[in-house]
């Protein structure tokens, strides 16, 4: 295993968090702003085939490997926000 223990470790809660959890993270799976950017990245992807294995990235337009999209290319996530995406 590569990496520190630490990033995949589960969270621990309580059932009832946990279902909570869920059904936050679902709804928030299904806003139109999410489902537009699931839909153009699968969109993209079918064109590109040679981009298997990497994340598209709405801020930038370009493919990129998962752990740079999604860690923001090692600047964190609070500068992020809707303004700075492309669909």
């Amino acid at each position: 295993m590569k990496g520190s223990p630490l990033q995949t470790r589960k969270q621990k809660l309580s059932p009832k968090a946990s279902a909570a959890k869920a059904a936050r993270d679902l709804a928030m799976a299904k806003t139109p702003a999410r489902r537009a950017k699931k839909a153009d990245s699968q969109k993209k992807h079918r064109a590109s085939p040679s981009a298997n294995g990497k994340d598209y990235d709405h801020k930038s337009g370009t493919f990129k490997s998962v752990k740079a999209n999604r860690g923001n290319d090692g600047q964190g996530t609070k500068k992020e926000g809707n303004k700075n995406y492309k669909i």
